[in-house]
This record gives C-alpha cells, sequence and structure tokens, in this order.
C-alpha cells in the first residue's frame, strides 16, 4: 500500500478533483454533441457550432490547467497523482482531436459530409458518453463494475471505428478522382478515428485507476 492511499485513510476526501473530472467530461459530451450536429448541417449553418466547439475546447484546457494546479497545491489527493495527471491530460486529448476534425472541415470547406464521417461522429459521442458514465463513478469507487463496463463499451467502439475508417479510405481511393478531395477527406476521417483511439487512451486509464481500486 502506498504512502499516498494510506493517507487517504486518515484525512477527508478532497472535494477538488472529483467536480473537476465531472467537468472536463461534460464538457467533452458537450463538444462531441455539437461536432456530430455540426455534420448533419448544411456547410453554411455550421460556422456557429464549429466557434462553440472552439469555446469548448478553450474550456477543456482550462480545466486540465485548473487540475494540474491543483495537483501542485494539495499533498494528499483522491488517488494517485500521476493517474489524476493521466485521466485529465487523455481527456483533454480527445477534446483536441474532436476541436481538430471540426477545425479541418472548416478550413477546407468540406461540402459534401460522407457517411462514414458522420458515423464517427457518432461513435466518438457515444464514447465520450462512456467516459463521463464512467468518470461519474470514480467518487467513491462504490461501482467498479460499472466503470468497466463502459471501459468495455469504449474498446468496442474503437474497434467499430478502426471498420469505418478502414472502409471509408478504400472507398476514397477507390472513387474519388479530385485529388484535393481526396486529401481533405482522408484528414477528416484520420482525425475522426484519432479521436476514438485517445478515447479508448482515457478507458485505459480508468481502467487502470478501477483496478487499484478494487
Amino acid at each position: 500500500m502506498s504512502l499516498n492511499t494510506i493517507f487517504q485513510f486518515l484525512v477527508p476526501k478532497d472535494k477538488k478533483f472529483f467536480p473537476l473530472f465531472e467537468e472536463a467530461s461534460s464538457n467533452l459530451i458537450e463538444l462531441a454533441s455539437y461536432l456530430h450536429e455540426a455534420v448533419n448541417q448544411p456547410l453554411k449553418e455550421r460556422e456557429v457550432l464549429f466557434q462553440k466547439i472552439d469555446k469548448l475546447e478553450e474550456r477543456g484546457e482550462e480545466i486540465t490547467r485548473q487540475t494540474n494546479l491543483e495537483l501542485s497545491r494539495n499533498f494528499i489527493t483522491p488517488f494517485d497523482r500521476e493517474d489524476i495527471h493521466a485521466l485529465i491530460t487523455s481527456i483533454d486529448n480527445v477534446a483536441d482531436n474532436l476541436q481538430g476534425a471540426a477545425s479541418r472541415m472548416r478550413l477546407y470547406q468540406v461540402d459534401k459530409i460522407t457517411k462514414s464521417i458522420r458515423k464517427l461522429t457518432e461513435i466518438n459521442l457515444e464514447a465520450c458518453q462512456n467516459i463521463d458514465t464512467a468518470v461519474k463513478e470514480l467518487k467513491g469507487f462504490k461501482n467498479i463494475k460499472n466503470i468497466t463496463a463502459a471501459c468495455a463499451r469504449i474498446n468496442k467502439l474503437e474497434n467499430k471505428s478502426d471498420n469505418v475508417y478502414n472502409k471509408a479510405v478504400f472507398e476514397i481511393f477507390e472513387n474519388e478522382t479530385d485529388v484535393k478531395n481526396l486529401l481533405k477527406y482522408k484528414e477528416v476521417l484520420s482525425v475522426l478515428e484519432t479521436a476514438t483511439d485517445k478515447c479508448k487512451s482515457v478507458a485505459g486509464v480508468l481502467e487502470s485507476i478501477a483496478v487499484k481500486h478494487s
């Protein structure tokens, strides 16, 4: 048993980190929701949603900064310091990639949104919802099974994302004759697929935390 774990039995549980975790995961859902909404809107109506995504990504960075600041201020933490850093950083990485996908769609003026792009934003939204579910179960560690179940669903979604991405890239190279279109669609798809990979990374951190407290 680590020294930090021993201290956890001797002092009240920290009340600062869990609200930050939950705010980060809620922010992530909102960002993913706006992205999925954006790809179901005409080009001229997406800009407002893209601006909201930018603000949410900035908010996510601020939550990450605040969490790391609390780490430097607090000697006693609700669980291992490296796990806190890994969790908030991995959540922020998901937000970065989702915002990156929106940024590329805006930059490249992607007019026609393919079914694959819509499917990947849907998968990412569902993965983010499962991250939020697991994060909310961290407080008190009373329902470890709920955490591991949510992580298992995220892993399945990541596998699904790989399949959608691989099929989409094959179809682009098979059917697209305009090199510019080929490159911009490939780029957007790649960032969306990476976002799901980052969701899997969050699940890995959450599972590691769950195992330590099971």
